[in-house]
């Protein structure tokens, strides 16, 4: 976690708590000449509309209260999404036993990019059981990203 967001994440968390939802993420990147601080919410029913604009009053309200980003940003709320990326060890308990696409940084088990269920999880590597039953065994370090499969 960057620096501007490890600032933001606890402000995020304490309204988050006030209002009955969880922050799933906090990232402030540049993307062309903007910056953008978002800020995912979850909840167990989903995240609607209401819930996202609600947060945003409250977060805006707190950071310009404190004014801990010197440089103009963008503030966007929003759910993770259907097909969120997995990246705390809470994350990777929550959907143990659901469905992933793993991909990597280099070509393992004969490709880059593998789908599976979840069954396995450690500080130091990841388990998915493939469509075929084998067990797929994937050390943290070569993993470029882990997100939930929806297959519509």
């Amino acid at each position: 976690m960057g620096k501007i967001s490890g600032l933001v994440m606890p402000l995020a968390e304490a309204i988050a708590a006030d209002q009955g939802v969880e922050i799933w993420d906090v990232e402030y990147v540049k993307e062309g000449g903007d910056r953008f601080l978002r800020v995912y919410l979850d909840h167990k029913d989903g995240v609607s509309i209401d819930m996202c604009e609600s947060f945003s009053r409250a977060l805006e309200k707190r950071l310009d209260e404190l004014d801990p980003i010197e440089e103009a940003y963008i503030l966007e709320i929003s759910s993770p999404g259907i097909e969120r990326e997995l990246r705390r060890p809470r994350d990777f308990d929550r959907f143990m036993g659901e469905r992933v696409r793993v991909k990597l940084y280099r070509v393992e088990h004969g490709a880059r990019v593998h789908e599976g269920r979840l069954s396995g999880y450690s500080g130091d590597g990841l388990v998915i059981t493939a469509d075929s039953g084998d067990e797929l065994r994937f050390e943290l370090s070569a993993v470029a990203k882990v997100n939930i499969a929806f297959i519509f």
